[in-house]
């Protein structure tokens, strides 16, 4: 590995110095016995602050930016930059088997990954998946902390696929994740555009360095394929500058080389035609919600530029019934409609409230709250959009992390109040906010839990409370029934 990185071991015993590496870490909690810890400097730690763990664990050497006290150490200019190429040489991912499909944009992810991870089974493919909602392969499935992991686990995860059989894998990739190079290293079969709006704006600083950001992927020395969504002005950027082959998709021009049309969105999902260059087809979704018609046609359009059977594809994706946390509906028997969804920026409201208002002749009630160590100029607009859109807005916790929960609360509180529409509580314990909107909701009415879509952790601080929105959604949904049902029945007349 040194000589890899062209760089001495500094440090130890010769013992050492030949000692065999098991496996590469960037997480002093992980380390086991034979590994190589990876330290580098983070928003508030360096990784050397933590290299007794990363010994006593059985670190048998350290690659960082400075000399370990306590192990051998291969010193480099910036691990972070060599991460994801030495990671790629030392797992023997390089060049990528499995082929992978990678999805970036602002919204829409999870979906269009979870959307090509259905059209590859239903072509034939072994498929691996890895999204923000889960990381799945054969004799693997875990709930990642990231929507794209660090280096070390994703290329760990893409030899298990490699040594499993997957043919194909889908994955999500951040904005962080290509700033901070962790998919250094990854050569993609295709990768597809969802949208561009405005997010992460305190970590990129303008839209112009986002969009550049995402558009750095679509050169061909990163894709085969540039596949990209011409909705909205970005993607029309995109498709006109990329290095890779462009294939073009669109619901509403049917200028693009992959278009849909007759597009029908209910309660039930979506069904529309698709034109391509190979045929049309006539697609029916089961996974709810009107924006899963752009991110199903994008998975699509990706794997027909790949060659798969358009036919074969379109049924698959029609196989999909819903995904975690995106406009995952619950059935309980309740007389309204119940669902879970991440929309976290207004791009996101502006994409589901409309739909889910156009579902109810009855009320649309919102459980929102912002997350805390994000950009806090969308506190209020979040507010703001959930306010102009429902009748009833419930401003609760998502995951406050470092930052003082009542704050956060207050502006979105502020930005839900300026809308002057809907009546507007605070509740700030998420739980018992679930439970209220629950108690709230009368047949008809449609009740959405949003922000944190298929998250089970929220975080104070260095306090972790395990707690999953689906789950508690569904439990205070029988909690109720079952409550109303002990009611009806006590008072109930007796025939004498």
């Amino acid at each position: 590995m040194s000589t890899y990185l062209n760089s001495a071991v500094l440090g130890g015993t010769r013992a050492d110095h030949g000692a065999l590496a098991r496996d590469i870490r960037d997480d002093s909690r992980t380390v086991r016995p034979g590994d190589i810890y990876v330290a580098m400097r983070g928003n508030n730690w360096h990784g050397l602050e933590f290299e007794v763990q990363a010994a006593g664990a059985g670190a048998v050497a350290v690659i960082s930016d400075r000399p370990s006290s306590v192990l051998p150490t291969m010193v480099v200019h910036d691990p972070r930059q060599i991460m994801g190429h030495l990671c790629a040489w030392f797992y023997g991912t390089s060049p990528s088997t499995p082929r992978v499909f990678g999805v970036t944009g602002t919204n829409g992810k999870t979906s269009t990954a979870h959307f090509v991870d259905a059209g590859l089974a239903a072509t034939g493919e072994t498929p691996g998946l890895i999204s923000g909602a889960r990381i799945r392969g054969p004799g693997l499935q875990w709930v990642p902390v990231r929507t794209t992991p660090e280096a070390a686990a994703l290329h760990q995860t893409l030899a298990h696929f490699r040594r499993s059989g997957v043919t194909a894998c889908a994955m999500e990739v951040s904005s962080h994740a290509i700033d901070q190079q962790r998919i250094d290293g990854i050569r993609y079969r295709a990768m597809a555009f969802t949208n561009l709006a405005p997010d992460h704006l305190d970590y990129h600083g303008s839209m112009e360095n986002y969009y550049a950001t995402k558009a750095s992927m679509f050169d061909a020395e990163r894709t085969d394929l540039a596949v990209v969504n011409i909705a909205d002005e970005y993607g029309r950027r995109l498709a006109a500058t990329a290095g890779a082959e462009v294939w073009t998709c669109s619901s509403h021009d049917n200028a693009a080389d992959i278009y849909a049309d007759r597009i029908i969105c209910d309660e039930t999902g979506s069904r529309f035609d698709v034109h391509s260059p190979v045929g049309r087809a006539e697609v029916r979704l089961h996974t709810m919600g009107a924006f899963q018609v752009d991110n199903a046609l994008l998975a699509l359009t990706a794997l027909i530029a790949d060659g798969a059977d358009l036919a074969t594809t379109a049924d698959g994706m029609s196989s999909l019934t819903a995904i975690a946390g995106r406009c995952q509906p619950i059935h309980a028997g309740q007389p309204f409609t119940a669902i879970v969804d991440y929309m976290h920026n207004t791009a996101g409201q502006q994409a589901l409230l409309p739909y889910l208002r156009s579902l109810t002749s009855g009320r649309l009630i919102v459980v929102a709250g912002a997350t805390g160590g994000r950009d806090p100029n969308k506190r209020r607009p979040l507010g703001k959009y959930a306010a102009t859109y429902a009748d009833i807005v419930i401003v609760t916790d998502e995951s406050p992390e470092d930052e003082d929960p009542a704050a956060i609360r207050s502006q979105v509180l502020l930005g839900a109040h300026q809308a002057r529409h809907a009546q507007v509580v605070e509740v700030p314990d998420r739980r018992t906010a679930i439970d209220y909107a629950v108690e709230l909701a009368r047949p008809d009415d449609v009740l959405v839990v949003a922000g944190r879509g298929s998250d089970p952790i929220q975080r104070y601080g260095a306090r972790t409370v395990d707690f999953d929105d689906h789950l508690h959604l569904r439990h205070a949904i029988a909690s109720s029934l079952h409550a109303h049902a002990i009611g009806d029945n006590m008072t109930r007349p007796c025939r004498a």
